[in-house]
């Protein structure tokens, strides 16, 4: 699935390059905020030591920066997409839409939805753009 990215996102995307050494996949850019896909298996190397890494690129870019890792199947993409919150499965229904339905445990729900739903929306955004997913949904 191709992702068009805008100017701006680029340019995020190569900063983040530069700055860490690892490229990501997409990149989201929320107001103040970047959430980048990471290529599965790199993560490490983004956040670095103790977050090292990620603090620093927060710092010259001057915003909030997630990070999500990449994953082959769209179960595994939609619970790295909700991370830090505790997944217990996710089920993938092709009825009418593609829907991702997940299974949080109650006391990571909060986490998973973010302030002002602002990490499912994350999250649906992300599933749509890499696995044509229409909507995550709790359960």
């Amino acid at each position: 699935m191709r992702v068009e990215l805008s100017d701006e996102a680029r340019r995020y995307i190569g900063r983040f390059d530069e700055l860490t050494d690892v490229t990501p996949k997409d990149c989201l850019v929320e107001g103040d905020r970047l959430v980048f896909l990471i290529p599965a298996g790199e993560m490490a190397a983004a956040i670095g030591q103790a977050g090292e890494t990620v603090e620093a690129v927060e710092r010259r870019l001057s915003k909030s920066v997630d990070l999500v890792e990449d994953a082959e199947t769209p179960e595994a993409f939609v619970a790295s997409a909700l991370a830090p919150a505790a997944v217990n499965a996710v089920t993938v229904s092709e009825q009418n839409d593609r829907v991702a339905y997940v299974e949080v445990p109650e006391p990571d729900r909060g986490v998973a939805i973010g302030a002002d739903g602002r990490n499912i929306e994350t999250a649906r955004t992300l599933a749509k753009r890499h696995h044509d997913i229409d909507d995550v949904q709790l359960t």
